[in-house]
């Protein structure tokens, strides 16, 4: 008994040592731990999101960056902190450390291979960060590993075969980095990973779909768009059982939809959009778990396949841009979980499934550009959440549905050239949140209400059979921007009302039986560019209030009946028509080119001294002498002949007086005229001294001339007192030939152009308030601005309204450069302070010295050197000189973020920039709103200022092809209010009443749905 007492005392003891000793031991690791910790802090140079970590505060596994295991440091989490230091090279010396994740920071340098001494590590987020070079080829020595992440970086190279041989990798995203190398099959050997995304990787030479990745039976996730795939997908990817999210869009594959891929019991999602896959879409479809279908911009023909209609949980589904035909399958119309069904752009034909919208809540509707036949649906608003109702190009007919009358949430409805008949639903009218109304080329019927909806913006019912009064109501239309009625049976006259639209850019009222004469007070059309009341029954003089309208360029007043002089009009006009009136006098001598050798036919009383206007030249007439001449006696006659005599001799002395005097100033001038002119160039010359500069640069000077009977010009001297260098007398022809060739209002007015030997003048239109640099970034004062020789301007600050003028403006310009020219011109250094605003802050594009004539539309010319700004240069332009018409869209999406944040374009340190400013902010998720201007920030202009910035990050993506045309571009501004959908993937972030971006984290391609337009965007 004693020797088991004994026995146990020593149990006991050995227990309490070893307790003891073990407690010594996790002390010690604790310790150790605590310094490591410690000296980390000390290596990111003590910040202030670490001030909780002292070496008092010995609890470190209740730090929120720290996690545990039974006492023991396993996770290390910095993330979104703007760490710009590299990962610590002893942060192993935390020996039980599994996860690591550093993600969202600003981490410079290579791979850390260092991290291989962390023998457990099974989690690695290092994504979002500065890292170059290539991933290491022994990488495989973390064979541990369970989820890696390196997305978002500089990354360049080969994708390392050796990934293959992380057995344990369940997660690997490699996403939108700069490989250039290729793509490994080993990848195929990863047995157990469930998510593999290798998207937006461009930069990648076209490679196959590996077979061998097949073999990956437990993926889940797969997505690997913009990755320069070609070739088919193989019939093999029914093998990836397990797959549920799958995208392959934006790639080059061909051939036709594996049989195999909607057999797939686990499928949700699948995006093969934007590729050039072909024939018939497969028949039988047993993913019943799809939610997400995109098979658009591609080249399949062939039925909607019948099993659709099977699928219970589908919610988006577009097989738009594609060559389908035949009908919609009934069953489609009674999906449950439908939101987004796109079809246009087919061939599809037949009636629409009549229970569209019964059995879900239908968001878009958007059928056009098929072969449809019959009436629409009753029930597309049935939830009330439709928001986008386009069906326009089919033969669809009857009434609309009365119901649309009751759907408060409609953005936009666009039912033109269809066959529609009827009145309007009375409540659609007034529908709250209407924003595009455009009905045009139907047939139907009845009186334009008295009120509208106060967001309409567009508003087209032209070519239709509406009739009645045009509603004095219509003065509350205070947000409509363009008013379309034409070829309608309007009567009565044009009520007063009309003229108080502030916004109004275009009235088109041709073709009606309307009556009375024009209102005179038209002063509030301070927007109006295009005016059209051609053939009504219309009297009386036009108005001299139109000359002054700031905006006007389009006037047609033709077949009326108008009377008296033809008023004094601006020069501005780029097309002008008042034939067939009742107009007497003579043609303004402003009017009478061949520009406008149609505007005056058949006005019997009108005249003209040339006859390139094709009406009665004024000195045609005969002549009848009075019957009294023969009273003239020889003598006065022959006085008349001496005065006349003397007085010539007399104007003879001063001229020759006067041109020897002008001679020395002069004589060798030369000056090349674009327009009718009332000046000569010693008027430019004689006028150009030190006072009236207004501008200097590399270029040279700019002065401010007044000029007798013409106003202010703007005067640039390319160089003076010496021979030009090459480049500026390159610079000054690129800018004559181009200007001289365009004509449009948002692009500076060439004049003329003088020049002599030594010298080489620009005479512009005068730009009242200067760049846009000056007033966006507080440059200027208002005492430095005066019109006219006085200070008239008080306000320095651009309000958000003039802002966003102000971008379109721009845009239009631009626009009308890269799509109407041909050859298209690219102008290589746009910036604010080359936007020179006029007197109503209407912006136009100006300093032409670096622009680029293209070939064709989409061209690469290749440029000897890289010329620009700063902060404006596209990055394929800096380091491969390539140029395109992407070049000025990057740049002007840089003026879209100057315009919303108040920011320059440099802003950041001497290695970065305002876009990449916001690209950061974008990725880390940031609330868009705290980057606004808060100078203009008000909770009115809040979405659509949160929209244009949005606009500007994709305009300043760094790949080309991921940025919107500017066509595309000033479509977004100019419907800024509509609900316009960006890319194929839902959308997320701050400011989500219209999503721009995928999600924070990514860039991608516009894909708007606009009226005319529609082919081109979406090509």
């Amino acid at each position: 008994m004693k020797e088991v007492r004994l026995s146990c005392f020593t149990l006991v003891a050995l227990i309490i040592m070893f307790l003891n000793h073990a407690n010594s031991e996790s002390q010690l690791l604790h310790d150790q731990e605590h310094q490591v910790l410690m000296r980390i802090k000390h290596y990111l140079q003590d910040p202030s999101f670490l001030s909780h970590w002292t070496p008092s505060n010995s609890s470190h596994c209740s730090w929120p960056e720290i996690s545990c295991t039974n006492g023991s440091v396993t996770g290390i989490t910095l993330v979104n902190l703007n760490i710009n230091q590299t990962v610590p090279s002893f942060i192993c010396d935390l020996k039980n450390l599994t996860l690591v994740d550093f993600s969202n920071n600003s981490i410079p340098g290579v791979f850390p291979n260092y991290l291989y001494n962390c023998s457990k590590l099974e989690y690695l987020n290092l994504s979002m960060n500065y890292y170059v070079g290539e991933i290491p080829h022994d990488i495989d020595t973390l064979s541990s590993l369970k989820y890696l992440n390196l997305s978002y970086s500089n990354f360049t190279g080969d994708i390392p075969s050796s990934v293959g041989n992380l057995k344990e990798l369940r997660f690997l995203a490699l996403q939108d980095c700069l490989f250039n190398g290729t793509l490994p099959d080993e990848i195929g050997n990863l047995s157990n990973l469930e998510t593999l995304d290798l998207s937006s990787n461009e930069l990648l030479p076209p490679s196959r779909f590996s077979l061998s990745w097949t073999k990956l039976n437990k993926l889940k996730v797969f997505y690997m768009f913009e990755c320069n795939l070609f070739d088919e997908i193989p019939e093999r990817i029914g093998e990836m059982v397990a797959l549920e999210k799958l995208d392959l869009s934006q790639n080059d594959l061909t051939g036709e939809i594996p049989s195999s891929l909607f057999l797939l019991k686990n499928l949700s999602v699948v995006y093969l959009w934007g590729n050039k896959l072909s024939g018939e879409i497969p028949s039988k479809i047993e993913a019943s778990n799809l939610t997400n279908i995109s098979l658009s911009k591609n080249m399949l023909t062939g039925k909607i396949p019948e099993d659709f209609g099977k699928l219970q949980m589908l919610m988006e589904f577009k097989l738009n841009m594609n060559n389908l035909s035949g009908e919609i399958p009934q069953s489609i119309g009674s999906l449950p979980s439908l939101v987004d069904f796109r079809v246009f752009m087919n061939n599809l034909s037949g009636t629409l499934p009549p229970q569209f919208g019964r059995n879900s809540k239908l968001q878009s509707f958007q059928i056009s550009s098929n072969n449809f036949i019959g009436m629409l649906p009753e029930n597309l608003c049935y939830y009330g959440e439709l928001l986008t109702l386009t069906v326009y190009e089919n033969s669809l007919n009857g009434e609309l549905p009365e119901s649309l009358g009751n759907c408060s949430t409609l953005q936009n409805l666009k039912i033109w050239s269809n066959e529609f008949s009827g009145n309007i639903p009375s409540g659609l009218w007034k529908s709250p949140n209407l924003v595009n109304f455009i009905a045009h080329h139907n047939r139907f019927t009845g009186e334009i209400p008295d009120e509208l909806s106060p967001s309409i913006s567009l508003f087209d019912i032209s070519y239709n059979q509406f009739s009645g009064r045009i509603p004095p109501g219509v003065s509350s239309w205070t947000n409509v921007v363009e008013f379309i009625a034409s070829k309608n049976y309007l009567n009565g006259t044009i009520p007063h009302e009309l003229t108080e639209l502030p916004k109004l850019t275009k009235l088109l009222l041709d073709q009606n039986n309307l009556t009375g004469t024009i209102p005179s007070d038209i002063a509030s059309w301070n927007s109006l560019v295009t005016l059209n009341l051609r053939h009504n029954h219309l009297y009386g003089q036009i108005p001299d209030s139109i000359d002054p309208l700031p905006a006007l360029l389009e006037l047609d007043l033709s077949e009326n009946q108008f009377s008296g002089h033809v008023p004094s009009l601006s020069s501005r006009l780029t097309n002008l028509n008042l034939s067939s009136n009742h107009l007497t006098g003579k043609v303004p001598s402003e009017f009478q080119n061949s520009a406008f050798d149609t505007s005056f036919l058949d006005n019997p009383g009108l005249c003209a001294d040339t006859p390139v206007l094709n009406i009665t030249l004024c000195n045609s007439g005969s002549q009848n002498s009075s019957k009294d001449s023969s009273s003239w006696s020889l003598a006065l006659i022959i006085g008349l002949v001496l005065a006349v005599s003397l007085l010539a001799i007399v104007v003879l002395f001063l001229v020759i007086r006067f041109i020897r005097k002008r001679k020395k100033v002069d004589n060798s001038w030369k000056l090349t005229s674009f327009q009718r002119l009332s000046f000569t160039e010693s008027d430019i010359v004689s006028s150009m001294t030190e006072h009236n500069i207004i501008g200097s640069g590399g270029y040279g000077t700019v002065y401010r001339v007044n000029v007798n009977g013409f106003g202010f010009v703007a005067v640039k001297k390319i160089s003076g007192n010496r021979k030009p260098d090459r480049k500026l007398e390159n610079s000054f022809l690129s800018e004559v030939k181009i200007l001289s060739s365009i004509r449009h209002r948002n692009i500076v007015k060439l004049l003329c152009c003088i020049h002599n030997d030594d010298s080489m003048l620009l005479v512009y239109e005068y730009m009242e308030h200067r760049s846009l640099d000056k007033w966006l970034h507080k440059k200027i004062k208002p005492s430095s601005l005066s019109i006219s020789g006085s200070v008239q301007h008080h306000h320095v600050a651009l309000n958000w309204p003039k802002r966003i003028q102000i971008a379109i403006g721009v845009a239009q310009g631009l626009s009308y450069m890269h799509h109407d020219c041909s050859p298209p011109i690219v102008h290589r250094d746009v910036k604010t302070s080359n936007i020179l605003l006029d007197y109503q802050f209407n912006a136009k594009v100006a300093d032409f010295g670096l622009a680029r004539m293209l070939i064709k539309p989409g061209e690469l010319a290749t440029m000897s050197t890289v010329v620009g700004s700063f902060g404006y240069l596209a990055p394929e332009y800096i380091q491969t000189t390539k140029v395109s018409e992407k070049i000025d869209v990057f740049s002007f999406g840089v003026i879209l973020l100057e315009l919303t944040t108040g920011k320059e374009a440099n802003y950041g340190d001497e290695h970065s920039s305002l876009a990449e400013w916001a690209w950061k902010h974008i990725q880390l998720g940031s609330n868009i709103e705290e980057l606004l201007d808060k100078e203009v920030m008000e909770p009115i202009y809040m979405d659509e200022m949160c929209h244009v910035f949005k606009l500007g990050v994709m305009c300043t993506s760094k790949l080309p092809d991921s940025r919107p045309t500017m066509k595309e571009a000033l479509q977004v501004l100019l419907q800024s209010g509509e609900s316009y959908s960006f890319g194929e993937r839902n959308s997320v972030g701050q400011c989500d009443a219209v999503p721009l971006l995928r999600n924070s984290k990514r860039e991608h391609k516009l894909d708007i749905d606009v009226t005319q337009s529609v082919k081109t965007i979406n090509r």
